[in-house]
């Protein structure tokens, strides 16, 4: 199992303390070098509504159990059989949760997260969140002005940029828009590069990469925890070409913890413990399938009737499996290393606790994010002078054809009448052409979610430039051409 290529030898020759310029290490509020995530006792429960409408019944579910680990500088792997539990625990590390359901300690370096911890770490979900109608150099851009700090030159975030898209082998790729799955991976990927903060989490980052994309970007998760950064991931599957280059192992299943420790010494631990291991298989295929129960016992049976029984069998099964696989994992040598380590760094916590990790804080003002939303939604819209002008020409037209035919009314009585018909066409006209201002937030709501919990912008900030970028030339611009071309030929 040991390797010359094994990651836990390798130097951090790399590392360097002036990657993060700018940043003031004085701010309790803003991470800086290196970072060492540990988590005591972490349980988490959600509540559930069962039952039919009439009869709904409010149900706790404990979704994570007694959870204890750290996470040092370098590739932090999260596996599981299912994505539940694993995105789950990446989740409520990465303050990603509501913490009303969650109980126990996360530390960094021994001390609690700041309340703005999801603004000062880096976190990239499985559905990444790019626009895909602006190029891959203008997202990453995009990201680098609002999450850096002003204290930082222009310079240094065009020189930051460009190091990140040469870094994920996006040079040449940089003035293309991010379309395909693997392109758009990548991009959000660089674009939570780009601020260099010292902790990185990142969803299933491979799923739905070919091989050479997944191995590329595994590659340039490696070369930045070989600078002293801390990288937690969750990831379905991995070859051993990938799994080799991995410093630490939690393997969870039902909210539960199977192993966690260093990766290399895991196919020692399952194999002490009795478990057989051929030399033929994946390393991380062979922990999967202990955690499933076996599951891969079906394909040595020649009895096809009994498949569905066998089936049934082996799931009933699994429960116990996972249970004896977490008291298994309690009572060994490492887990109580570990805990020997958890221990002294639960003892040098501070007496103060955030009571909250929903505080949001930007490092750029109002005005500035409200400058970069504008610009970013104006490319956003694909040929956006040609779609305002088109916006404009069309309820001219309407106008035109509409005030032609009441200019030559007369003025009576009969023409009052047709008049007030006027006043209720420009009132339909009016509430048909602005019904869709409901929908004006609701179709980037990701983007949003993501964007403003990450500490791109204020939720002022936002809102105001939604309207001016896109309620204004879209829905205001025409009304008003409308109104005013048809009072101004009509002149009643």
């Amino acid at each position: 199992m040991s390797s010359n290529n094994d990651p836990v030898a390798i130097p951090m020759l790399e590392k360097n303390p002036n990657d993060l310029p700018g940043m003031d290490s004085n701010d309790l509020n803003t991470l800086t070098g290196e970072a060492v995530l540990s988590f005591h006792n972490i349980s988490y429960q959600e509540m559930v509504q069962i039952g039919s409408l009439f009869c709904k019944k409010t149900r706790v579910i404990e979704k994570l159990s007694n959870i204890n680990g750290i996470m040092k500088p370098g590739l932090n792997a999260i596996m599981g059989p299912e994505r539940g539990s694993r995105s789950l625990l990446l989740d409520v590390l990465a303050a990603r949760k509501d913490p009303r359901g969650l109980s126990g300690d996360i530390l960094i370096n021994g001390k609690p997260r700041p309340a703005n911890f999801k603004c000062t770490s880096g976190y990239v979900p499985q559905n990444d969140v790019v626009m895909h109608t602006v190029t891959v150099r203008e997202n990453i851009e995009f990201a680098a002005a609002l999450r850096l700090p002003m204290t930082i030159t222009r310079d240094e975030k065009r020189r930051r940029v460009d190091e990140v898209l040469e870094l994920l082998h996006l040079d040449h790729e940089a003035n293309v828009q991010p379309r395909s799955k693997m392109l758009k991976k990548r991009t959000s990927i660089a674009m939570e590069l780009v601020t260099e903060h010292p902790i990185l989490f990142l969803d299933d980052p491979t799923t739905g990469l070919d091989l050479r994309t997944t191995t590329d970007v595994i590659s340039v998760l490696r070369r930045m925890s070989m600078r002293g950064r801390t990288i937690i991931f969750s990831i379905n599957h991995a070859q051993y070409s990938i799994f080799r280059f991995f410093n630490s192992l939690t393997l969870v299943s039902s909210g539960k913890v199977m192993f966690h420790g260093p990766a290399q010494e895991a196919l020692e631990y399952f194999t002490s413990a009795g478990y057989e291991y051929d030399s033929h298989n994946n390393p991380a295929d062979f922990f999967l399938d202990i955690i499933n129960g076996g599951f891969s016992a079906l394909l040595d049976t020649e009895e096809d009737s009994h498949n569905a029984d066998k089936y049934k069998e082996l799931s009933e099964k699994q429960h116990q499996v996972t249970q004896k696989l977490a008291n298994m994992y309690v009572e060994s040598d490492g887990y109580r290393d570990i805990r020997t380590e958890l221990d002294l760094l639960l003892g040098e916590r501070d007496t103060g606790r955030s009571s909250s990790l929903e505080e949001i804080t930007c490092v750029t003002p109002f005005w500035y994010q409200l400058r970069w939303i504008i610009c970013h939604l104006f490319k956003n819209t694909t040929n956006f002078l040609l779609v305002t002008v088109l916006q404009a020409i069309v309820p001219f037209i309407l106008a035109m054809t509409m005030g032609t035919g009441f200019y030559f009314i007369r003025n009576d009585c009969a023409a009052a009448q047709i008049s007030a018909g006027l006043l209720l066409l420009l009132t339909v006209f009016q509430c048909i052409s602005n019904v869709s201002a409901g929908n004006l937030f609701l179709t980037d709501r990701n983007f949003f979610l993501h964007e403003h919990s990450s500490g791109y912008y204020s939720m002022p900030a936002y809102f105001f430039g939604k309207l001016l970028a896109v309620f204004v030339p879209e829905s205001v611009l025409p009304s008003i051409i409308f109104t005013v071309m048809i009072f101004s030929i009509v002149g009643k």
